[in-house]
């Protein structure tokens, strides 16, 4: 595969045995449209039979490997009647999330600063997911009145404890330590050393693998602070519905109890309550049927809930930061808030 141009949103090339993929939109910090995700499943597929290719690497130009998906364009698709150009993109991403997941070559991941939404769904489900100190990794879907998607529930659902519930319902923000804690990430390495490191895999002299190689820059970061929380975090997200869990946090007498039940009061109540369900249901299966039921939540909430349209607009549009959600809290929620994403039927199926 020959080089492109540097206009190019995805560069493709042979570095010795490496092939790279850099995603290179980085005034928006490689946040993915639909014309990316072709680009990297293209590749992906040309590489599987191309022997001069042992292992692929994806990066990311700038601030970051990845911001998410193209959420502003998916407001005006959803504004402008085009579901289906919605309903497309989101097979095309899930349907990329499952071929990185099942590579036959060694597929390595550098999750280098941000790291978001389909950003994890890139990096998480690589072979070897590597985090650095600048790393910024996040399921931030609930803030815009979403639910996470891109395998995000399925790997959430592994998590230690009841980490995934409290990770996906809040949208927090993880360090590289966190991520190796969570299992979001299976090794540390100083950004400094990037370079060495993808020298090595493109060059090694030897039929050393790519884990043994990437062992030899790993360093052990500082313990993760959500250890410490496990306790709280645990007992109260185990709850079985999203105003139990809010009831819990209010008993709490922990401090971070306290701003989590803040947190989770500006959020969308239906977002909250589909993402619990999704995230359960996630841990008891494999990754493509996660990604099954994450595209029927997807596309109800794209054709039948104003959630989502209104986060976009309040965090992307008009800035306001004053989201109108239907209903406006957790109280209102009706007892089983989640059904109708939960049995929605998408007229395509996501794998034929």
């Amino acid at each position: 595969m020959t080089d492109q141009p540097a206009a190019s949103r995805v560069l493709v090339r042979a570095e010795g045995a490496l092939g790279r993929l850099t995603l290179n939109r980085p005034e928006a910090i490689n946040a993915l449209d639909l014309g990316m995700i072709q680009d990297i499943t293209r590749a992906l597929e040309a590489w599987k039979m191309d022997t001069d290719v042992q292992i692929v690497l994806l990066d990311g130009e700038g601030r970051g490997l990845c911001a998410g998906g193209d959420v502003r364009a998916l407001y005006d698709q959803i504004r402008n009647g085009e579901p289906d150009r919605t309903a497309e993109f989101f097979r095309a991403e899930y349907e990329m999330n499952a071929l990185i997941a099942e590579y036959p070559k060694p597929l390595v991941a550098f999750a280098d600063g941000i790291t978001m939404g389909g950003g994890i769904g890139l990096a998480g489900h690589a072979a070897i997911r590597i985090v650095t100190e600048r790393s910024k990794l996040a399921m931030p879907e609930t803030r815009i009145g979403f639910t996470p998607d891109v395998g995000g529930t399925y790997l959430l659902g592994r998590a230690p404890g009841r980490l995934g519930e409290y990770l996906a319902l809040t949208g927090r923000t993880l360090n590289g330590s966190d991520a190796v804690y969570t299992g979001l990430a299976d090794h540390y390495v100083p950004s400094e050393n990037l370079d060495a490191l993808r020298e090595a895999l493109a060059y090694r002299a030897d039929p050393t693998g790519p884990a043994e190689l990437v062992l030899l820059f790993d360093e052990t970061p500082e313990p993760s602070s959500l250890r410490a929380e496990r306790a709280w975090i645990d007992e109260v997200f185990s709850a079985d519905s999203v105003g139990e869990i809010l009831r819990r946090l209010s008993e709490r007498p922990e401090p971070a109890a306290s701003e989590t039940a803040a947190v989770l009061a500006e959020l969308a109540p239906t977002g909250l309550a589909v993402t619990l369900e999704a995230v359960r249901e996630a841990r008891e299966g494999d990754l493509r049927a996660a990604l099954t039921g994450e595209y029927r939540r997807v596309l109800w909430f794209v054709h039948h809930h104003p959630d989502l349209v209104e986060g976009i607009r309040a965090q992307l549009v008009d800035k306001d930061r004053t989201p109108r959600w239907q209903p406006a809290t957790i109280a209102e929620l009706a007892p089983d808030a989640g059904a109708g994403a939960r049995e929605f039927v998408p007229s395509v199926p996501l794998f034929a």
